[in-house]
């Protein structure tokens, strides 16, 4: 080796940190990457970080329920953001598997779940997340408990938030129905604390011919047998919370003749457990998983029943009307998951702005990006007003003390709140991931998980199109008189709120839209039902800002969400539609727009 040759390589040594003499095994360095690493968001307790919950609580509960719950909701705020959220992440990461057969050969549908899934049904049931509605240590309050509770775990939950919406659905269900005699043992399992007996419910509604369309779209029938029970057979094509064990499903009565009632009438409910007495499964197949854009960890299936034994609940043919208790508790949950999810990622996005140095500063420092956060806020705090109104109303209701105008506003309100905070949450995740940069497109952060399982969030318990049309049903059943609650609650909320710009704005928009209702609601055609069900949920929100400011006027903050909320256009059902012609020539120009070139043949008729 000559002097040049050595002299290099001491050099190269040397800034490696190795000494020649005593250590030659200079070949074997650690990666040199540089000095810097971004530090992630994270997650301070999620109620005391948390204002507008806390302010919300304060204004409509009592001061001493606010006093006993107030340290359960710490402590829980603190275990959602740690180790509940580690679950949370360990169910991402280890989703259900079915296995079909064992190595013999044997049919044994075993669906294999983590231990992160079964850890959140034991923390369920612990946290009461269901029996404190049904124990109603705080009456009609009970509700606004659970759902602070909720709303807290949600984001941490691994997605178990879906079977606890149905187990809530279920239990409401048999309550209303005076508890029916083979169903009380269940209500016991569904609102226990003990996780050793608490179960969860299913609701299998959906087959392959019909999502929303049940009436059509269920082909399962039922037999009847002399024990007074019926066998099921059809096949269920959604199925979440597969591991559950029970469930409510739709299904036709085979008469002695062998044949069925079809459409609507058709359709009664039964109760089944998804076990038998053996903890073999009930007559059901699981033919196989989903394989789903989001909610990855929750198990849901295709499942085929045949002679899977079960108990007719309520009347015979009236299975529509008896689920509807459980879709009203399931689309409260959809709007509670909506609000919560974007309570998270703005939380999130908020921890990240301080975090994040760009062009020599905290990305918090620049007014865009803050003004993009603080839209964010506005959207999470609108939808999250939404949610908790439906929790106050079902709670007066179940506690019998709600009066006519709040059960026609439940009716209006619970599609138009679960059309809405849906819509709110995809728009908050999108955001919130754009707030991240390049990070927030990477799975190892868990962030794009939380937009992929958000997007079932317009879709379970009706896409905004049905629910839209569901709207427009309230209205007409009641011949009207949802919408007259609606306004004269309205009205006489805002008669209290003062008289700042923004509520004398709403008292204005208030008057058009009720004009309107009166005088070209006729006109109002199934194509423009979303922009009647984005009124009603902007003018509501825009009540309950000034009814919450109003009633806090040491927090001038709520007075900047209120003006800011009433800042916007909160009459697209007017305003949309002004500069359109008239709704055939619309209708026509919808058609002619979207199906030009289309290759196959479709008679528009």
């Amino acid at each position: 080796m000559n002097t040049i040759t050595r002299s290099l390589n001491q050099v190269f040594q040397y800034a490696h940190g190795v000494f020649p003499v005593l250590n030659r095994c200079y070949h074997f360095q650690k990666l040199k990457t540089g000095g810097f690493s971004q530090v992630p968001p994270t997650l301070q307790n999620q109620y005391d970080s948390d204002w507008f919950l806390q302010l919300w609580l304060q204004t409509n509960l009592p001061k001493e329920v606010v006093d006993s719950i107030d340290p359960d909701l710490q402590r829980f705020g603190k275990e959602v953001a740690t180790s509940i959220y580690d679950l949370h992440l360990q169910c991402e990461a280890e989703p259900p598997r079915l296995e079909q057969y064992d190595s013999w050969g044997k049919r044994v549908d075993k669906l294999h779940t983590s231990s992160a899934w079964k850890a959140q049904k034991s923390i369920s049931a612990k946290e009461g997340l269901i029996a404190i509605a049904y124990e109603r240590q705080f009456h009609e309050f009970s509700r606004i408990y659970q759902m602070a509770k909720l709303y807290l775990y949600s984001p941490s939950s691994g997605l178990y938030g879906c079977p606890l919406a149905m187990t809530d659905g279920a239990a409401r269900t048999i309550e209303v129905l005076n508890f029916p005699e083979f169903m009380q043992e269940a209500f016991n399992h569904l609102t226990s604390r003990d996780p050793e007996i608490f179960w969860t419910s299913g609701q299998w509604m959906t087959e392959k011919g019909g999502g929303s369309d049940v009436a059509n779209g269920t082909e399962t029938v039922a037999y009847p047998q002399n024990d007074g029970t019926y066998s099921l057979y059809g096949y269920k094509w959604f199925s979440s919370a597969t591991d559950s064990d029970m469930s409510l499903a739709l299904a036709r009565v085979v008469g002695d003749d062998g044949a069925t009632a079809q459409g609507t009438k058709g359709l009664s409910m039964f109760y089944l457990e998804t076990r038998n007495s053996d903890k073999e499964l009930n007559e059901i197949q699981i033919v196989k998983l989903k394989n789903k854009l989001g909610t990855r960890q929750l198990p849901t299936a295709e499942l085929l029943l045949a002679g899977t034994k079960a108990h007719l609940v309520g009347e015979l043919g009236k299975g529509v009307a008896t689920i509807s208790h459980m879709l009203t508790i399931s689309r409260m949950y959809n709007s509670l998951f909506s609000s919560s999810a974007t309570r998270r990622m703005v939380e999130i996005a908020k921890s990240y702005s301080t975090k994040r140095v760009a062009f020599g500063s905290p990305i918090c420092k620049y007014p865009l990006h803050m003004r993009t956060l603080a839209n964010m806020e506005l959207k999470t705090q609108s939808s999250s007003l939404l949610s908790f109104e439906l929790s106050r109303m079902i709670g007066l209701i179940e506690a019998g003390s709600a009066t006519d105008t709040t059960k026609l506003l439940m009716r209006l309100l619970t599609p138009v709140a679960k059309i809405y905070t849906a819509k709110v949450a995809m728009s908050v995740m999108s955001e919130g991931l754009e707030c991240m940069g390049g990070q927030g497109y990477i799975e190892d952060t868990g962030l794009p998980s939380m937009l992929r399982d958000a997007q079932v969030l317009p879709i379970w318990e009706g896409t905004t199109n049905v629910l839209s049309l569901d709207v427009l049903r309230a209205i007409q059943k009641t011949d009207g008189e949802v919408i007259n609650a609606f306004v004269s609650y309205c009205h006489n909320t805002l008669g209290d709120c003062g008289d700042s710009v923004p509520v004398r704005k709403l008292v204005s928009d208030l008057d058009k839209f009720a004009s309107y209702m009166r005088s070209e609601f006729q006109y109002t055609s199934d194509r423009s039902a979303r922009e009647l069900a984005f009124t009603i949920a902007n003018i509501y929100i825009g009540v309950l800002f000034a009814k919450l400011s109003s009633s806090n006027p040491g927090e001038p903050i709520l007075f900047t969400s209120l003006q800011r909320w009433c800042n916007r256009d909160l009459l697209p059902i007017i305003t949309v539609l002004k500069n359109e012609p008239d709704i055939k020539t619309a209708t026509q120009e919808d058609w002619e727009m979207t199906m030009k070139s289309y290759g196959e043949k479709i008679d528009q008729n």
